[in-house]
């Protein structure tokens, strides 16, 4: 680990999921092992292989933003601005007296794996139906992935870097990292950072179908996301965001900023194997892994907690464990693992934000979220999944683990932050 580097800390955290709409709410949830899983409201979903998804539940974005502000954004802007606006308030960041200098040193790095789809196929049915001269002049603006990075430094006036990186499911990782280089570099002190996707729409789930990559478990949707279950069938698709306020240590010192953890390490990698299919051996996931154990400074041994990607999919789990079982040895079957997208569902572009945040409270808490779902076991998924039940553990140092199609592959690693 290089010691001239900035230590940087987390003194901020938002959340919109399907298990809850703020921070506490997710996190009871979590805790009482619920699913986020039902039956599609949003749209009529007969004509789809599935029928179901994690949708969000009483969202609404008049309780974060004017509504004059809503109908120019898509739905995954809505999510990140209300995950945005939490996480902020959470830090308690005195947005409104910053100097310019002060407000130059903030930085909005904010991603989404897919962006506006809502608003592309709405306005798609516009053009085909009234044509091209009845399309929005805020189409292409709500379309484009890195406009909530763009609106949420134009609101709360961060001069620092903005932009957003889109690397699939490890988007929000991958935004994440950036952020964590940024300040360790001395580029910027304070960074907002996370994901956020709403894909839940016709083209999302046929999609998804169409790749084969959903669960069909129409006759029980609560129980469909089933990581490391032997009758997994594929991944439920969830909707919502995550954000992180993260900050140089000493900045969050002088302004007594209460501090939930440390990022210590981070690991990048891709497979160079496929698409969408995760090299079977988890390549890429171990040399992920192994990148953020070696430079945060600590063991493998140090490791209690991994919030796996672990996304109920026949191949991603397998290789996922077995990456795991490599880079740890014994120490493998030592720690607890879970996946919490067993509640959430797959919030593709948010997973890592919201995962992070799940991760950050097992370590505040002293308690490892659970694997819902699990009914019979797989052979070849043996580790410790602290399935069903959630189980107290002192945790020290959390892992999170996000892939994506591309074959990306992003690590995160938590500490409890000590002086």
């Amino acid at each position: 680990m290089i010691k001239n580097y900035r230590r940087v800390v987390v003194t901020g955290m938002g959340a919109v999921t399907p298990i809850g709409l703020t921070v506490n709410d997710f996190w009871q949830a979590m805790m009482d092992g619920k699913s986020g899983a039902a039956a599609i409201t949003k749209f009529d979903a007969s004509r789809l292989k599935t029928k179901f998804a994690c949708e969000l539940k009483g969202f609404d974005s008049a309780n974060y933003m004017e509504r004059k502000a809503s109908r120019r954004l898509d739905p995954y802007a809505h999510y990140a601005f209300a995950a945005s606006k939490m996480a902020v308030e959470d830090s308690k960041l005195d947005t409104e007296n910053l100097s310019e200098d002060e407000r130059a040193k903030i930085g909005v790095v904010f991603g989404s794996g897919i962006g506006g789809i809502n608003t592309f196929y709405n306005q798609s049915i516009i053009n085909h139906e009234q044509g091209p001269n009845r399309i929005s002049p805020f189409f292409i603006p709500m379309l484009i992935p890195d406009i909530a990075a763009g609106v949420l430094s134009i609101h709360y006036g961060f001069r620092g870097p903005n932009y957003c990186i889109v690397s699939a499911c490890a988007t929000a990782n991958n935004n994440m990292i950036d952020s964590y280089m940024l300040i360790r570099q001395g580029i910027a002190d304070v960074m907002l950072t996370g994901g956020a996707d709403s894909t839940v729409n016709e083209m999302g789930i046929g999609g998804f179908n169409a790749s084969r990559a959903l669960s069909v478990r129409n006759d029980s949707p609560e129980t469909a996301s089933r990581p490391f279950d032997a009758t997994r069938d594929g991944f439920v698709l969830g909707e919502g965001a995550g954000a992180l306020i993260i900050e140089d240590l000493e900045h969050a010192k002088n302004r007594g900023a209460d501090i939930y953890a440390e990022i210590i390490g981070i690991g990048l990698s891709a497979d160079a194997y496929h698409i969408t299919a995760p090299h079977p051996e988890g390549l890429g996931a171990i040399r992920s892994m192994e990148m953020a154990v070696n430079n945060s400074g600590i063991t493998k041994e140090d490791v209690d907690y991994i919030n796996m990607h672990g996304t109920s999919t026949p191949l991603g789990d397998i290789a996922e464990t077995k990456a795991i079982k490599k880079v740890f040895g014994e120490h493998a079957y030592k720690m607890n693992v879970s996946s919490t997208k067993s509640m959430t569902g797959h919030l593709l572009g948010a997973a890592g934000a919201v995962e992070g945040v799940a991760s950050i409270l097992s370590i505040k808490n002293g308690i490892i979220p659970p694997t819902i779902n699990f009914e019979t076991p797989d052979p070849e998924c043996d580790l410790n999944y602290t399935f069903n039940k959630p189980q107290k553990r002192q945790v020290n140092v959390a892992m999170s683990n996000a892939f994506g199609f591309g074959g990306h592959n992003t690590t995160v690693v938590f500490r409890k932050f000590t002086e």
